[in-house]
């Protein structure tokens, strides 16, 4: 009898470990299993970042809670999958973009009390881009070049939809829907763009304040969008002397102290 119980323990932690390979092949792995896996996540993550966005003007329909739960739910499965695939739990939870998934899924599961700050659950598209799954695609045809102009377009995308969010939540709502929700993209839009056309404007010293914010931002934001664009293409390889990050592809020595360097032919 001892014995029988001993080799079930014993059982247990291999089931554990054999279910924590698997996630990770599937979300690292290189396979056509895992490419196939990914993209399906990928797929799912993108239409949950569309429910985000559209969720400021969806919050008075029936089915908002149904929804709003089911994407919870989405966002629980693929959290505590993404955690057992890590190789080390504890220090995958202290990651800032898990920091960020866990308080989007606080959200969602007190909908009602946190209303006020859906408006970041846009942040998600930010984690997703941190993750790799929307790269790949790109380090896969060979396209590297583009990676740095992909992530500045997100960065400036999130900041939109966060901005434009917040100003949906506390300048304009009360009622107004979709043509609300537009006055705040618009008004985002031209604040970013520093157009300035003068006919939405933010009411009050918050509002000043709030615009000014958007204007800075959003103009570095354009900033390192055309400098992605304009700039030669380098690959991500730390030199093992002086540690400088970026190199050219087709570099052997480093430029900053000369060390010899052994760059990937694939630039990864």
């Amino acid at each position: 009898m001892a014995e029988a119980e001993r080799s079930e323990t014993e059982a247990e932690p291999g089931r554990f470990e054999a279910l924590r390979n698997r996630l990770r092949l599937l979300y690292h792995g290189r396979t056509p299993g895992a490419i196939r896996f990914q993209f399906a996540v990928l797929v799912v993550d993108l239409a949950i970042i569309a429910f985000f966005i559209a969720s400021p003007i969806l919050q008075d329909q029936r089915l908002f809670l149904w929804l709003d739960y089911s994407v919870a739910l989405l966002l629980v499965l693929d959290i505590t999958a993404r955690g057992l695939a890590s190789t080390d739990i504890r220090r995958w939870l202290k990651q800032p973009t898990v920091l960020v998934d866990l308080f989007i899924l606080v959200t969602l599961l007190a909908p009602l009390w946190l209303v006020n700050l859906g408006f970041l659950r846009i942040l998600r598209l930010w984690t997703i881009a941190r993750s790799g799954f929307l790269w790949r695609p790109l380090r896969k045809k060979g396209l590297h070049e583009w990676e740095d102009v992909g992530h500045a377009v997100v960065n400036l995308v999130t900041f939109l939809f966060v901005v434009t969010g917040f100003i949906y939540t506390f300048f304009v709502r009360d009622g107004t829907g979709i043509d609300g929700y537009v006055d705040a993209l618009y008004f985002t839009v031209t604040s970013v763009t520093t157009t300035g056309y003068g006919d939405i404007i933010l009411p009050g010293v918050w509002g000043r304040l709030t615009s000014i914010a958007i204007m800075i931002v959003g103009i570095t934001l354009f900033f390192r969008l055309a400098q992605a664009i304009v700039r030669p293409y380098k690959v991500s390889f730390p030199c093992p002397q002086c540690a400088l990050q970026r190199h050219d592809p087709d570099a052997v020595h480093c430029k900053a102290c000369g060390h010899l360097l052994k760059i990937p032919d694939d630039g990864e």
